[in-house]
């Protein structure tokens, strides 16, 4: 199959490529590279820089393809509520100019990256896709509103759309790591941490109602996520929108992370706490069991230690992240 990824040079996006071309696919990438890294660009890939605004870059990404992976987008939470016009203008244009321009190229199949943030802050010990979606800030909104975008241009047009939310995308394929600035997430801010870049590491309330004290979340591996991806490209055969989460099904607080990374290390860390990040729910854990069954996914790589070891592993390689290719 012919596949467009938009946001291939990003993190999810460059390792989904990546499977994707393992798998006899061919791809093109489109990327205004403004988050994402040159370096990231598989070769094999057929890559135009630019944005999904941008209707002749999308136009060139789009000749060709019969489907399209859409991972483009702003995607920092605490950003997000600092700034929710740019936002919504962002996520919701590149949907709807993606849209656009697929209905110029009759491409009709699409696989949206989507979000937990779509659920906000649900006290549950398992989220299923029945969960009531109540986002609690831009990002979660405009990934919601995305999603209903799709489901109408589903009914009205005939496309035949598959959002995936995933939860704590971790770990590395050995060749594409996690490298953002600034750097949110905590297995990253960890492995600098433990290989002393001298990055300040804090986490982020001790007072949540869990075994320890510390906010539980569902890691899964960055590999499992890209499987999922072309997994979904397969399944989608005829018209309709639905949604799938992407989980393991079971948790990790924060400590139980950063005590396995020290020992992955062998060394430790000052843990300085600070206060709760607002809006940080105690426990977010993904039901997949719809996954499993729509797309035969399992996720085989999202064992913490194998997470933490292909972490830690490239950022080993990576003093420097993209910029030392």
């Amino acid at each position: 199959m012919r596949v467009l990824v938009t946001g291939g040079a990003g993190y999810i996006g460059s390792v989904t490529v990546r499977q994707l071309l393992k798998d006899g696919h061919e791809v093109t990438v489109l990327d205004d590279l403004s988050t994402g890294h040159r370096a990231a660009i598989e070769a094999r890939a057929r890559f135009v820089e630019g944005r999904v605004q941008d209707a002749v870059a999308l136009s060139e990404a789009l000749r060709g393809s019969e489907a399209v992976i859409h991972f483009a987008s702003l995607s920092l939470v605490s950003e997000s509520v600092r700034a929710p016009r740019r936002y919504f203008r962002e996520n919701l244009s590149a949907a709807l100019e993606l849209l656009e321009g697929m209905e110029r190229a009759k491409v009709r199949r699409l696989v949206f990256s989507s979000s937990a943030a779509v659920y906000g802050e649900p006290e549950l010990e398992l989220i299923d896709e029945d969960t009531p979606l109540r986002p609690v800030n831009p990002y979660g909104m405009s990934k919601l509103m995305v999603e209903e975008i799709l489901a109408e241009e589903a009914r009205a047009n005939g496309l035949s759309a598959m959002a995936l939310r995933y939860f704590n995308a971790c770990g590395s394929d050995g060749v594409h790591g996690e490298d953002h600035d600034p750097e949110t997430h905590l297995i990253p801010r960890l492995c600098a941490a433990l290989l002393e870049r001298g990055r300040e590491f804090v986490i982020h309330g001790r007072d949540f109602p869990t075994a320890d004290g510390t906010a539980v979340r569902d890691y899964v591996h960055v590999v499992d996520l890209a499987r999922a991806h072309v997994s979904a490209l397969a399944a989608l055969q005829a018209p309709g929108f639905e949604a799938l989460n992407l989980g393991t099904g079971a948790g990790a607080s924060v400590l139980e992370v950063v005590r396995a990374a020290q020992e992955l290390a062998g060394s430790s860390l000052e843990l300085p706490f600070g206060p709760r990040r607002a809006g940080d729910p105690a426990r977010l854990v993904a039901g997949n069991e719809r996954a499993r069954r729509r797309l035969a996914w399992r996720p085989e790589r999202s064992g913490l230690k194998t997470i933490l070891q292909d972490a830690y592993r490239w950022h080993q390689e990576h003093p420097q992240g993209y910029s030392d290719a």
